[in-house]
């Protein structure tokens, strides 16, 4: 019980002593809450801390990581993106020495990581559906996917082309320059073949465009804009890069981060480790 609290439940006391009683009263809560709020403080119980590993042995490549990035991020949950972000445990291995084929392999998941640990997903888990009030969702029309840079919004991404997937997973989109001054060069990451992946955007350009016209009957309506993956098609070009946003780089083979479409790789030439590319949605 609180001191004076039965004194003051039968009104026996002067007002004199009720300042007493409440003054004392302060006291015992700051004594109790203050040392209590100091304890959770220094038992870390606030937004977790980057953290990465990178170590190199047996031919791999391998990155252990909370997730965390090691910059300032967008404020999650908002409007067009209602997760928050969370501490993850991620341990992916790539190849050292990868080997280009000569076919390309479509990108479902994580395309690959980049130098700070956060990982490349350049898909959606949206699709085309009319009856859903968005026009999109997780079960439309797997015939028309979502591209994140069309959608209006762009689905809750921050200044860094980066938000969160609902396992709280934060994850980039595109380029986030912070990662060129983390390799100090041209370097932002690694695809999950194990190919470097680059950001030279006044060197290297994107061989994809937008289709003409209007979009095929029994699909979404209007005009190809860049809403839907499906409404870009390859057509190379001088200088421009193959399907898969890769390209020469001083002799080998390397993946870009394009500032036009398709942003990130959306398919990988090598062997995919198989940590990479899987298709859940954190």
């Amino acid at each position: 019980m609180f001191p004076y609290q039965r004194l003051w439940d039968q009104n026996l006391i002067t007002e004199k002593q009720r300042r007493q009683a409440y003054t004392q009263t302060m006291k015992f809560f700051l004594a109790i809450f203050v040392p209590t709020l100091a304890l959770i403080s220094s038992l870390g119980w606030s937004t977790p801390k980057h953290y990465l590993n990178i170590n190199v042995s047996d031919g791999k490549r391998c990155f252990i990581t909370n997730g965390i990035p090691d910059h300032p991020i967008g404020t999650f949950p908002n409007r067009g993106n209602p997760n928050a972000v969370q501490e993850q445990q991620v341990n992916v291995c790539i190849p050292l020495k990868p080997v280009k084929g000569d076919i390309p392999v479509p990108i479902k998941g994580t395309m690959g990581i980049a130098v700070n640990g956060v990982q490349f997903r350049p898909n959606t888990a949206g699709y085309w559906d009319p009856k859903a009030k968005q026009g999109h969702s997780r079960t439309g029309d797997k015939n028309w996917s979502l591209d994140i840079f069309g959608a209006p919004g762009k689905l809750g991404l921050d200044f860094n082309n980066g938000h969160v997937g609902r396992g709280g997973l934060y994850h980039y989109h595109g380029i986030a320059e912070h990662l060129l001054s983390v390799s100090g060069s041209s370097l932002v990451g690694y695809a999950g073949d194990g190919f470097e992946v680059h950001y030279l955007p006044m060197n290297k350009k994107t061989g994809w465009a937008l289709k003409s016209g209007e979009r095929t009957t029994g699909g979404p309506p209007g005009a190809y804009d860049g809403l839907f993956n499906e409404d870009y098609e390859y057509v190379g070009g001088k200088n421009g890069l193959d399907k898969c946003n890769g390209g020469n780089l001083k002799g080998s083979y390397a993946y870009f981060i394009t500032d036009r479409y398709p942003f990130l790789p959306r398919c990988l030439y090598g062997k995919i480790s198989r940590d990479f590319n899987r298709s859940r949605h954190n």
